[in-house]
């Protein structure tokens, strides 16, 4: 296989098949972010990537998903990104999951027409990086949306069949913001109404301008247990209606798995255990954690 490195993928999405279509982030620009820093965003040509569907198809014919990277497939052109899906399912028959990383900026615009012929032809999934629900932490992290852009995104999503699997980022809005991230977020994430909604933990990377941010004094990151607390007040002003809420990453400080609104109390009570310790381990700095 031919990558452009470095690659990134959904952690559910390790087990995929992963066949770059676009290079980098068409937006790159938010504030707390380095993953595509180094790359020039770029949409490779149907040869390229039918070229590396052919090889992939080679040295690994029966991959049970195949995720469609880099960080925004979905704003390929609709003819495009079905030429591509369909050359996937031609190649794996078998495959279970196509998938993609998709940004509300470039969903909103969409037709849900186009959407419709991306889930007809294999599109099952996408991953959409939320990060906050409130306005002022969104424009301070220089994301270029509002929570109404993710609320019009999602709505497309939904309408057109697709599932949607969305990101908040706990600890975005610091120590000053931390409520009106969680608040925010809740509100926003309860007008989408997503199946899946994962949490990941803010972790400060030297490169990137919220780093430096940091080490000005200008942000104030939050402490595990105030990343807890944070993440019971997000839970606790939920609304949504049969989604699966996941704290499955390596940076995050609690593993939370439930399915919403069933699970809700339950996964409050586990915060609230943690919180009730005089110094819980789990909530310590760690000097090893990453996105």
């Amino acid at each position: 296989m031919r990558y452009e490195e470095p690659v990134f993928r959904p952690p559910c999405e390790a087990g995929s098949l992963i066949i770059q279509t676009t290079i980098g982030c068409p937006h790159n620009k938010c504030t707390f972010c380095g993953m595509y820093k180094g790359k020039k965003y770029r949409v490779r040509s149907r040869e390229e990537i039918e070229k590396d569907i052919e090889m992939a198809g080679r040295m690994w014919p029966d991959p049970p998903s195949v995720f469609l990277a880099d960080g925004n497939s979905i704003a390929m052109r609709a003819d495009d990104m079905v030429a591509v899906l369909d050359r996937v399912s031609e190649t794996f028959p078998g495959v279970e999951r196509i998938s993609c990383y998709g940004g509300a900026r470039f969903l909103r615009g969409r037709k849900v027409s186009d959407l419709e012929r991306l889930r007809e032809h294999g599109l099952k999934i996408i991953y959409m990086g939320l990060e906050s629900g409130d306005d002022e932490v969104l424009r301070r992290v220089r994301k270029g949306v509002t929570a109404d852009d993710y609320v019009r995104a999602a709505g497309k999503v939904k309408d057109a069949g697709i599932e949607l699997s969305t990101y908040v980022l706990a600890g975005l809005g610091g120590r000053k913001r931390t409520r009106e991230h969680a608040s925010g977020s809740a509100r926003t994430l309860n007008r989408m109404n997503p199946e899946f909604i994962r949490i990941r933990t803010l972790v400060l990377m030297p490169g990137v301008p919220l780093f430096e941010q940091y080490r000005e004094g200008e942000f104030e990151e939050c402490s595990g247990r105030e990343i807890a607390v944070e993440t019971r007040l997000l839970l606790e002003n939920l609304e949504v209606t049969d989604a699966m809420f996941l704290s499955d990453h390596v940076s995050n400080y609690l593993p939370l798995y439930g399915k919403l609104p069933g699970d809700k109390d339950g996964m409050m009570a586990a915060i609230d255990r943690v919180l009730d310790q005089p110094d819980p381990s789990m909530l310590k700095p760690r000097t090893i954690r990453s996105l």
